[in-house]
């Protein structure tokens, strides 16, 4: 190519490797000894046909057509999707975190160790609890293996034949009772009208069937259980074990925590409270706490320290054994740590003042336009009722889905079940009262819309409304088109 020639004169004995023609190169299979040849591949792999720029602007679009937590706010209730902190992206990107493997021996990852050991003392004094383990995966995750623990731990005392009933308030994550069922447990529920647990409900529940009680505190109504005290009492009066889902804890960090209240055993999630990326999937990390009397039933291995030196430690007997195969996420625990190690114990605290400030002030202006069927004072997040708006002949479906056209992504409707046509916000402690504000706005414009509108929404998004229910049941996940032929994008 000469100078100034221009790229239409240009003259290449080898086209550039991003202009190759979109039928890839076939190369010969290699020999592999001792593999019979009627294992070997006959055809050669049908790859899609596509040059990288193809490629490379498709998913430009989608990222562009895309949502997420750079963006703008996700005001989903119960979920805590807080803004992840570029400067913990950079710690764990460093090669010392990034490159890792879970297979190096141990001598070759003691920075490593060292930093999960750390991050496991720290989760223990954050939740009164004096054993944590990072290796499930992900919040679900933690919840069946505390229930495998509790499992396990009436096993040991001949028990189990008999505890075979997990309680759980009709506020519960719907996570809760599937891990029950999951772990071998009947789950029972506890009904809780007025946001909150009935005590007198609980204690005719509580039987020598019951094995464990599951609750988080503050609740998914957003309601702080402030007969938590009296509530761990009759649990452990009846022999059965306290389970704490550790979803909201964004709201309590550094002024109570499960310790304090009785819990036996706890999950966290690092990807709700911690800042660490959360949805779209993955990447999740867990951690599952426990208290004394659970503690020999951690899943192994456990990471000690010896003198100077730590290690993974195989070795506990009751143990309920690997819950995968590598230990944690350790991208993940870096980006925790760092978190905390920027905050302290006083920026913890803040957060969770922060957060509840938060709460309080979006439901209480919210709340003059919509229903709010819990006392007023809430933690981490609010509840709204939508059944004015049956009214106007429209849902809060409809009101979600009229808040994409705002620019804003919709908070979490139909739940908590108790609450008919059900609204709930959490903005958590990363918004500001700007970005509280401006939410609140486009909740109260598209309140004051036309029903016509808000039963059409979204319209100005790439995607229309969509059959959600379908799209859950049935995917199209196969790379094909509608008629089930192989799909064809053309280069330009």
């Amino acid at each position: 190519m000469t100078a100034g020639s221009g790229y239409r004169q240009a003259r290449w004995e080898e086209p550039p490797i991003w202009d190759l023609a979109r039928r890839p190169v076939a190369e010969p299979a290699p020999a592999i000894p001792g593999v019979p040849e009627r294992w070997r591949r006959q055809e050669a792999l049908r790859w899609p046909e596509l040059s990288e720029p193809v490629v490379v602007r498709h998913y430009t679009r989608l990222s562009q057509m895309n949502f997420g937590i750079d963006s703008g706010t996700y005001p989903l209730g119960s979920c805590t999707m807080k803004y992840n902190p570029k400067l913990s992206e950079v710690v764990a990107r460093r090669a010392g975190a990034a490159q890792v493997h879970p297979y190096q021996p141990e001598a070759t990852v003691q920075g490593s160790l060292e930093i999960t050991w750390r991050l496991e003392r720290a989760l223990a004094k954050i939740t009164g609890l004096p054993e944590v383990s990072l290796q499930p995966a992900a919040g679900a995750h933690g919840e069946y293996a505390a229930l495998l623990m509790v499992r396990a731990y009436f096993r040991d005392r001949g028990e189990l034949g008999r505890r075979t009933e997990v309680l759980l308030p009709d506020t519960a994550h719907g996570t809760n009772p599937a891990s029950a069922s999951m772990a071998g447990f009947a789950p029972r529920e506890i009904s809780s009208k007025d946001g909150c647990v009935h005590l007198s409900e609980l204690k005719g529940a509580l039987s020598d069937r019951t094995a464990c009680f599951m609750l988080t505190n503050p609740n998914t109504a957003g309601l702080f259980e402030s007969e938590i005290v009296e509530i761990a009492e009759a649990v452990h009066a009846a022999g059965a074990m306290l389970y704490y889902d550790g979803a909201n804890l964004n709201a309590i960090l550094g002024v109570t925590n499960p310790g304090r209240m009785g819990f036996d055993v706890a999950h966290l999630n690092l990807h709700k409270t911690f800042a660490t990326p959360h949805g779209g999937g993955g990447p999740g990390a867990g951690v599952l706490a426990s208290g004394e009397t659970l503690a020999p039933y951690l899943p192994v291995p456990r990471v000690v320290k010896t003198g100077r030196r730590f290690r993974l430690d195989y070795d506990r007997p009751k143990s309920i054994g690997k819950l995968k195969t590598a230990y944690g996420n350790f991208g993940l625990d870096v980006r925790a740590y760092a978190f905390l190690l920027a905050h302290g114990e006083e920026g913890l605290r803040r957060i969770s003042r922060r957060a509840v400030l938060n709460a309080n002030y979006l439901g209480a202006r919210l709340g003059r336009r919509l229903p709010r069927p819990f006392r007023p004072l809430v933690k981490h997040e609010c509840v709204l009722s939508g059944t004015p708006l049956r009214e106007r002949g429209v849902r809060t479906l409809d009101l979600a889905k009229r808040l994409l056209d705002e620019g804003v992504h919709a908070p979490t409707v139909y739940f908590p079940t108790i609450v008919e046509e059900s609204l709930m916000l959490e903005l958590p402690e990363t918004e500001s009262k700007r970005e509280l504000d401006e939410f609140a706005a486009a909740v109260e414009r598209a309140l004051d819309d036309t029903p016509e509108n808000l039963r059409a929404a979204p319209i100005s998004c790439a995607v229309g409304r969509i059959d959600e229910v379908r799209a859950a049941r049935a995917p199209i996940l196969s790379w094909k088109d509608l008629r089930g032929a192989a799909a064809k994008v053309e280069t330009p």
